[in-house]
């Protein structure tokens, strides 16, 4: 096998480890050949994802048990609660993501395999899949402690946010930040889950927001932002052919300062949410002086 050959073969493992082509790593190896496409398609293995939708929803639990000063042990319960629905949200929105993003994604090196474009799921069986999973999402909302109707409205916004999110690249050179937007809104339905209301509405149709939940949701727009433009970096060259919009291509060569600067505003919004919250020096320590450090 010549060196070019190997690379090629293990550029193309590499490919189909990022849930396309048929990788049967790990746990995958015990399931039914017929569930590999529908796990690729809810990106479970791995399930970076999930936990990339979980951490603003944990984040806003934790800070509302603070601001609220509840036990321990209710604030497991609320992790775990939002963990639940965090889960079926991801799935929910990764399987939306793919089906509208088949066609796109059959042009492009890097997904050319996923269990759509190859066929290996259709876009009807895909569409049900979503709503399943969107569904038993939604079971989660009677949990939360402000009342079903109550949450609908919280969580309506981010429904429509994560609904258009698979046209953003069409549409605008900032799909990250609608991800971002998307992605942070967990923030708010953590804090409602934890008994603390990030905005109001008075009775007077006045609005308030709570000026560190805002900048909490700020700080974790911009996490979200940078996180997603560093992985759009791998498709630039097919991006760029097919004219897919994203924030790395627009900046291109120019995304190392950019990226700079977001984390230095990120940085600045986690030390607001942590003054005007009253955080201990733990907090300083681990969330502020650890992000910054952790940067691109």
């Amino acid at each position: 096998m010549t060196a070019n050959t190997s690379s090629t073969v293990k550029s193309r493992q590499a490919l189909d480890a990022q849930y396309g082509g048929n990788n049967r790593s790990g746990w995958l190896k015990n399931i039914p050949d017929s569930w590999l496409p529908f796990v690729q398609l809810a990106r479970l293995s791995p399930p970076a994802g999930v936990f990339l939708l979980y951490f603003p929803h944990l984040f806003g639990a934790l800070h509302a048990a603070i601001l609220t000063k509840s036990p321990a042990s209710e604030a497991l319960r609320t992790s775990v609660l939002m963990f639940g629905g965090s889960f079926f949200l991801s799935n929910a929105v990764h399987i939306w993501d793919d089906l509208i993003d088949a066609p796109l994604d059959a042009l492009v090196e890097r997904t050319c395999n996923r269990p759509i474009p190859r066929g290996a799921v259709s876009p009807a069986a895909a569409l049900v899949f979503t709503f399943s999973q969107a569904i038993c999402a939604a079971a989660f909302l009677p949990c939360i402690p402000v009342g079903f109707i109550q949450s609908v409205l919280y969580v309506a916004p981010a429904i429509v946010g994560w609904t258009y999110y698979p046209w953003a690249k069409r549409h605008t050179n900032f799909p990250q930040l609608v991800l971002g937007l998307c992605v942070s809104w967990g923030i708010v339905i953590g804090s409602l889950a934890g008994g603390f209301l990030p905005l109001a509405i008075d009775d007077g149709h006045r609005v308030t927001v709570a000026t560190s939940s805002l900048c909490l949701f700020g700080a974790c727009t911009l996490w979200s932002v940078i996180y997603d433009t560093i992985y759009a970096h791998q498709d630039l060259t097919d991006d760029k052919k097919f004219g897919i919009k994203s924030m790395a291509v627009l900046f291109e060569g120019r995304t190392k300062p950019l990226l700079s600067l977001l984390l230095v505003a990120m940085t600045v919004l986690l030390i607001g949410c942590g003054s005007h919250s009253g955080m201990s020096v733990v907090y300083y320590t681990v969330a502020v002086l650890g992000s910054a450090i952790s940067g691109p």
